[in-house]
């Protein structure tokens, strides 16, 4: 068993003709648009409501706020497993790519990678694992190494040659906040990201995402109704331009405006003292179809068949290779 698996990175565009490819986690934000009859309609309305977001933030030497359009990349990384003289894959993780197109200049500059984050054996974590660990028990409890193979099956990815030779700089997660924390407004304020919260405790995803050696802050970016939960490696706030920046707040906010109107566009933004609710009646649906109830029983279907295909088959093998592994 070699100490560092392989990744193979494939990459396709995520425009009004997206079809979703049979490995791809179909409770990805992305694929999600992508289907029914509505999917193109879906598909044009996201893209323009990320547009119109960059633009208003992108606003210097920007008049008709029209000078920068934002092109998706879905970045599929599939995991290459030897075993007992066979080359077999796994899809292990999805995530996005943002490019901005500068009209007046007529460049294409590189965005930021990560923005949504997609993955099987999370699902398997979440939806299976930790729902049998907790079945008919009083209390609820975290299982023993809860998050360690797939925090280092992540970070194995970070740190290898194919992710170097794809992309430039560490990946960015930008997720919504959780309905079971309250927020409190800093006087931390950023010109892009907005103003900064902290949160009144930590949380299972914080515990997660650190495991896969991220680091999260809090930041509600200008006309938000709500912040946003950064997940990063580095330093926030000076790896990356403000173009950058702006490329994830428009792409991830419009996802969340979809999934989560209740939180991300509701009517009034958060004060300073914040607390999600999903129950709020008080906000305006987006013109995009979403299942949001679907998804929730799409996520346990592919928590098993990770577990069915990865977890159960290899098992030996990842337990192994976890002791081992080591940055």
């Amino acid at each position: 068993m070699n100490n560092e698996f392989k990744f193979t990175i494939n990459s396709i565009a995520f425009d009004e003709n997206y079809q979703p490819s049979d490995s791809t986690r179909i409770t990805t934000n992305f694929a999600n648009l992508a289907r029914g009859e509505r999917r193109q309609e879906n598909l044009r309305n996201a893209l323009t409501m990320i547009d119109n977001q960059f633009n208003s933030l992108a606003n210097w030497d920007n008049p008709k706020a029209d000078r920068y359009s934002v092109e998706l990349e879905i970045i599929s990384v599939d995991m290459d497993i030897d075993y007992e003289g066979n080359s077999q894959s796994f899809p292990t993780i999805e995530i996005l790519k943002t490019n901005i197109v500068d009209h007046k200049t007529k460049q294409r500059i590189e965005g930021i990678i990560g923005n949504n984050f997609s993955s099987y054996v999370r699902d398997y974590d979440f939806s299976v694992l930790l729902l049998e660990h907790n079945k008919d028990k009083p209390g609820f409890s975290i299982p023993e190494n809860f998050g360690d193979l797939h925090g280092k099956l992540f970070k194995c990815f970070v740190n290898s040659d194919a992710y170097k030779q794809n992309f430039t700089k560490l990946p960015v997660i930008c997720l919504s906040v959780s309905d079971n924390k309250t927020y409190h407004q800093t006087e931390n304020h950023h010109p892009i990201l907005g103003v900064e919260y902290l949160p009144n405790e930590s949380s299972l995803t914080e515990q997660y995402f650190k495991k896969m050696g991220l680091k999260v802050r809090y930041f509600m970016p200008p006309h938000s109704a709500a912040p946003l939960a950064f997940y990063f490696f580095g330093d926030l706030l000076n790896d990356y331009s403000n173009l950058e920046l702006i490329s994830t707040i428009s792409t991830m906010e419009t996802f969340q405006k979809i999934y989560r109107p209740e939180i991300y566009n509701a009517n009034a933004a958060a004060g300073k003292c914040y607390k999600p609710d999903l129950k709020n009646l008080d906000h305006s649906l987006t013109q995009i179809v979403y299942d949001r109830e679907e998804r929730s029983q799409l996520a346990i279907k592919q928590g098993k068949f990770a577990e069915e295909h990865f977890i159960k088959p290899y098992q030996s093998i990842l337990e192994q290779w976890s002791a081992n592994y080591a940055l």
